[in-house]
Order: structure tokens, then C-alpha cells, then sequence
């Protein structure tokens, strides 16, 4: 098997979430609300407080940097970074609504982190470390980041069979064209499944004291099918890349058939699509 170009592979990743950047935005709300438990948990574990200075990888459209905001305040600075710029535009436009002056947000690649050693209480990356070709360099950049007995946490997507939110769309797609079998190590939703990756690659980047904890949370809470389709199509670039192959016809039932395997998770007047993730944290 070749092996993928890293390059390629990362300008794919631009490219995907570039396309779903407004998606993100329209759908704001609702995703800060279904990811707040895991962004309120990995806060929780980075100790951070008044006067802290924090380190967001893979921020997009700014959490959890904007929340760390708050909890450091005027004394504390946060800096956002993430792939795309598209992205980070509208993170910007909530940090000025909310009258934000500790937090920035950098277009940078996280692989080629280079910020002065040392200048960082703490690290964060949600749901991002998993889209990167070559996570290891992330994490020994961050690493150096980061103050002595500094900490970082971060969250990887568990198995798909624990992720519905995501794995409908994945299972109904196998209907209508064969999935691509991702290269070992390559980037994608369910690259850190496998806790014992997450773990090995967190000590192979200097890390001490690592501790993997799962947690379950409603991902998408709406009212029916038509509705967590809409949220999904704005949110899931990785899968949108692959339906957007599809001709209009079978486009169409492909979308149907979402809505209806989706109505089977609606329960009285809600609709709640679960996801299961990894929370890991460690010390410098």
C-alpha cells in the first residue's frame, strides 16, 4: 500500500473544511451546546484559572478557546490556531461580539508549531488531533510549548458503533458506494479510535501522567430526520466530501434513507444523536 503524501493529504483537509465553513457557522449553536460537556471537561482538566496562558490546537470556529477565555481572563491570554482560515473567520466575528481582548486566532499548521518554549500553561485540541497527518510532530511541538508541569488535553472520536451521530451517515453511504479503506495512520474521524494509540503517541511526544477517560454526550439534539440531516450536511466535511460524489438520483434516496434511519432515535419530541469520545490528558 503507498503510503499517502502528507501534504496531500493536509490540502484535502483544508479543502474539506474550508467547504463547510458557513455550515459550521449556521449550525453554531447547536454544536457548542451538544460539545460543551467535553469542551467544560478538557478546561476542567487543564487547570487553568485566572491569569493562565493557553494554547488551542484545531480551534475552527473557536471552542474551546473562547470558553478558556473567559476563565482566564483580563490576566490571561488564549491563542487559537487551525488549518483554516475560513474556519478561524468566524471564530473572530464571537470574539468580537462577546468583547473579547485576551484571545487571537493564528492560521498556522499544528505540525509546525512555533511558538516560543515554555510559554504555555496549557494545551488544548478538540476533535482535531485525528485530521492530521502526522500527529506525533503536533504533539512534540505542543509539547515544547508548554511550562514544566504543564498540561494538555485533548479528544479523539471512539469507535464508530459508539459515535451514531456520525456512523448513520457512514452506514447508510456503504449502501451506495464502497467506503475508502483508510492506510494505517491515516487522518480521518476514527484515526484515534483506538485508545491505545492515543495513549502511545501522547508518550512518544514526551508526555507524562497520561489518563484516557470516555465520555457519551447527545452530539445533535433536534426535533427529526430532516433536521439532524440538515445540522450533519453543514457539519460532517469528511462525509460531505464523499456524498457530493454521488449523482443527484442516488444523492436524493441516499439523503431519504438518512432521514429515516435517524427518525429510529427519536424518542416523544426530541431526537438526540449520541457520539462517544476519548478525553485525554497529560503532563509535560
Amino acid at each position: 500500500m503507498t503510503t499517502p503524501d502528507p501534504f496531500e493529504l493536509k490540502q484535502q483537509q483544508r479543502d474539506n473544511w474550508k467547504s463547510v465553513a458557513e455550515g459550521w457557522r449556521r449550525q453554531d449553536d447547536l454544536l457548542r451546546k451538544g460539545a460543551a460537556p467535553v469542551t467544560n471537561r478538557m478546561l476542567e482538566l487543564t487547570r487553568i484559572s485566572s491569569g493562565s496562558r493557553l494554547l488551542d490546537i484545531a480551534s475552527g470556529t473557536g471552542e474551546p478557546a473562547i470558553t478558556a477565555a473567559h476563565i482566564v481572563g483580563d490576566s490571561g491570554q488564549v491563542i487559537g490556531t487551525d488549518l483554516v482560515d475560513e474556519m478561524l473567520a468566524v471564530a473572530r466575528e464571537k470574539t468580537t461580539e462577546q468583547k473579547l481582548n485576551n484571545i487571537e486566532f493564528h492560521c498556522v499548521d499544528a505540525e509546525t508549531l512555533d511558538y516560543p518554549a515554555a510559554s504555555f500553561d496549557a494545551v488544548t485540541i478538540r476533535w482535531g488531533l485525528m485530521f492530521m497527518p502526522q500527529p506525533l510532530d503536533c504533539l512534540t511541538a505542543a509539547h515544547a510549548t508548554l511550562k514544566q508541569n504543564g498540561r494538555i488535553s485533548l479528544a479523539c472520536w471512539a469507535a464508530p458503533q459508539k459515535t451514531p451521530f456520525i456512523n448513520v451517515l457512514l452506514e447508510t453511504l456503504s449502501h451506495y458506494m464502497k467506503l475508502p479503506v483508510a492506510a494505517p495512520g491515516t487522518p480521518g474521524i476514527f484515526a484515534f479510535a483506538d485508545p491505545e494509540r492515543l495513549h502511545v503517541v501522547l508518550e512518544s511526544a514526551g508526555f507524562n501522567n497520561i489518563k484516557l477517560e470516555e465520555m457519551e454526550i447527545n452530539v445533535i439534539e433536534v426535533y427529526d430526520g430532516h433536521a439532524y440531516w440538515e445540522a450533519m450536511s453543514d457539519l460532517a466535511a469528511p462525509v460531505m466530501a464523499l456524498v457530493n460524489q454521488l449523482e443527484q438520483a442516488a444523492r436524493q434516496e441516499y439523503i431519504d434513507e438518512v432521514i429515516s434511519a435517524a427518525e429510529s432515535f427519536k424518542q416523544s419530541n426530541t431526537l438526540c444523536m449520541k457520539g462517544t469520545t476519548w478525553i485525554a490528558s497529560a503532563t509535560k
